[in-house]
């Protein structure tokens, strides 16, 4: 069995902080059961924070939560767009040599990454 990498988006990081069933779920099992791996951006966790003051620490405090720098390869990614949040997301979400499938990008709005190339996973109740 492969592990699972999910990317937290703007979304879903405001969807964890309001109490969302879902984002919670996926909080649990990154702390709680091997195979869970759940990222949160860095460009991500900043617009997640301006919408909502507390987000990002209390996102980067969880265990079982990993922050993901803003690397020169993620910078030069993030550059070519006009949302940082969406971009590193994107990129995040790409196959690395740890994620060799790539990661899932948990969101409450679905349609915002119709037609990227990302696999979405719906957290909208």
């Amino acid at each position: 069995m492969s592990d699972t990498h999910i990317i937290l988006d703007e979304t879903a990081m405001a969807a964890a902080g309001a109490g969302n069933v879902l984002a919670s779920r996926l909080i649990h099992r990154a702390h709680a059961e091997a195979g869970w791996h759940l990222y949160a951006p860095t460009c991500v966790l900043v617009e997640a924070d301006r919408a909502r003051p507390g987000t990002a620490e209390h996102l980067a405090a969880l265990p079982g939560v990993t922050v993901l720098d803003l690397d020169l390869p993620a910078a030069l990614a993030v550059a070519q767009q006009q949302s940082w949040a969406g971009a590193h997301t994107e990129y995040a979400a790409q196959p690395t040599p740890d994620r060799p499938d790539g990661a899932i990008v948990a969101t409450t709005a679905p349609e915002q990454w119709a037609g990227r190339p990302v696999r979405v996973l719906d957290l909208a109740p």
